[in-house]
């Protein structure tokens, strides 16, 4: 029998309106089998069951007078650290920052509150976001529910980790290089990294999205409805549009005639290992049998692109921590002090310089993927690392080896997804990266609903380790 943690979000709903699940029920189902994972995984951060407990029992109470208060109403749902909760602190995975508490929810869990998602908790992230690991000097040692040796990706961490794990069907990440799409990949999840504004996020910077992370497309479409209403706070925000973001029926036919782009070398960073090489092809050899028509990509970013981007970011971080106490320093993970310290010898014309490979890099990225309706790839060109790493180098000079295939989309403003398309030969999952052009986010989560019906079934979820 299915247990009620097991259940897509669309599933919840469906039970909640013919009254064959209460909200209550299913919240108390999340709740034991997170307390079984957790002590592996940890994944969480203020996890509150008796307040979760509290709005499961508002929404039961609406759904049996027959007016749940909007669509995602009873359903568990987790935001990530950096992603502010108004009365609660935000760390951003670093234990240098004061814990004050915010003073309004920030506009994902605004948006989400107001659809009636229960919130079960936040989830882990490392230090200030900038590592792809489940390392931090706040939060303890996310791991990865495939296998606790490996880490589950980051920056959103924790929230990879717990919808692979099933911590409920929602979660949010945010995404400023791969943030979102490395933790799906290596947790065997579904994310899109919306184009730049189409969620709205406090506050904004260049690059910097929230998305949705869940087991399938329909539960991202689902969330999408929600996250991607207007909020003024974001000056970089897109207009408001009406999407049917649940207009997914297309499937297969719409594989007809498409042009794909297949990218198998980023051009730079880590070379791309072969079980990961022949997933990605097996997937795009898939929509090929289905009537789309793919092309193999050159790779278009280069070395002077990805390090000019990292010394930017880390004189950026450099000067941050310029205005912690000499104490708040001494606690910021060891690998990221000695990550942006590197930035001091940097001196104005080369920290010019790096600025200017943000916009070099979108300018590539723009003009490569212009020939082709949707653009596939690895998301990374490895699997998940050791859990205890920062990164796959575990070398603070070359931090963003891993990342050559997710941060041009960043750049582009384009949308990119990752869906799950296999495992390696220790059965670590392997993500599909599918980007689109700019403003085509309801047809990327076409393009990956589709491959999901042509991928059929996967590997059953993992399970908690045995008491």
């Amino acid at each position: 029998m299915t247990q009620l943690h097991e259940l897509s979000a669309s599933e919840l709903l469906a039970g909640y309106r013919s009254r064959q699940i209460s909200p209550v029920d299913a919240l108390l189902d999340v709740l034991s089998h997170v307390a079984r994972w957790e002590p592996h995984l940890q994944a969480t951060y203020l996890l509150r069951p008796e307040a979760a407990l509290a709005q499961a029992r508002q929404s039961e109470a609406r759904w049996l007078r027959g007016a749940p208060c909007g669509p995602l109403d009873g359903v568990p749902v987790t935001l990530k650290d950096n992603i502010a909760t108004q009365g609660d602190p935000t760390p951003l995975g670093t234990a240098a920052l004061p814990l004050v508490p915010a003073a309004a929810d920030a506009p994902p869990a605004a948006r989400l509150r107001e659809a009636g998602a229960v919130l079960l908790a936040k989830t882990t992230m490392p230090d200030y976001g900038m590592l792809s690991s489940g390392l931090s000097s706040f939060h303890p040692l996310a791991r990865n529910p495939w296998d606790l040796s490996k880490g589950p990706g980051g920056s959103s961490a924790g929230a990879g980790a717990a919808a692979a794990a099933g911590y409920g069907p929602l979660h949010v990440g945010t995404d400023i290089g791969g943030s979102l799409r490395l933790p799906a990949s290596w947790c065997g999840i579904f994310t899109l990294k919306p184009s730049l504004g189409r969620i709205p996020i406090d506050p904004p910077y260049t690059g910097r999205a929230a998305g949705p992370m869940t087991r399938g497309v329909e539960d991202a479409a689902l969330m999408m409805q929600v996250l991607s209403q207007p909020d003024a706070r974001d000056s970089m925000s897109l207009p408001a549009q009406p999407i049917d973001w649940l207009r997914l029926a297309p499937g297969t036919q719409r594989l007809r005639g498409l042009r794909l782009g297949l990218l198998l070398d980023a051009g730079c960073g880590l070379a791309t290992d072969p079980e990961v090489r022949a997933a990605v092809q097996a997937a795009a050899q898939r929509l090929a049998d289905a009537g789309a028509i793919v092309e193999p990509m050159e790779p278009f970013l280069t070395r002077a692109m990805l390090d000019g981007m990292d010394h930017f970011w880390r004189m950026r971080s450099h000067m941050d921590m310029r205005t912690l106490t000499v104490e708040q320093r001494g606690k910021v993970l060891p690998y990221i002090r000695a990550w942006a310290d590197s930035a001091a010898t940097l001196n104005a014309a080369q920290v010019y310089e790096a600025s200017q490979q943000f916009h070099a890099t979108r300018v590539a990225t723009v003009r490569a993927c212009a020939g082709y309706d949707y653009v596939l790839s690895p998301v990374a060109p490895i699997t998940a690392f050791a859990a205890e790493l920062p990164s796959p180098t575990d070398d603070p000079l070359r931090p963003l080896e891993h990342i050559a295939f997710t941060v041009p989309f960043n750049m582009s403003e384009q949308p990119a997804a990752s869906v799950n398309c296999g495992y390696n030969a220790s059965g670590l999952p392997i993500g599909l990266q599918i980007a689109g052009q700019r403003f085509d986010d309801l047809g990327v989560l076409q393009l990956a609903h589709a491959f999901e019906q042509l991928r059929g079934a996967q590997r059953p979820w993992p399970a908690p380790p045995a008491p």
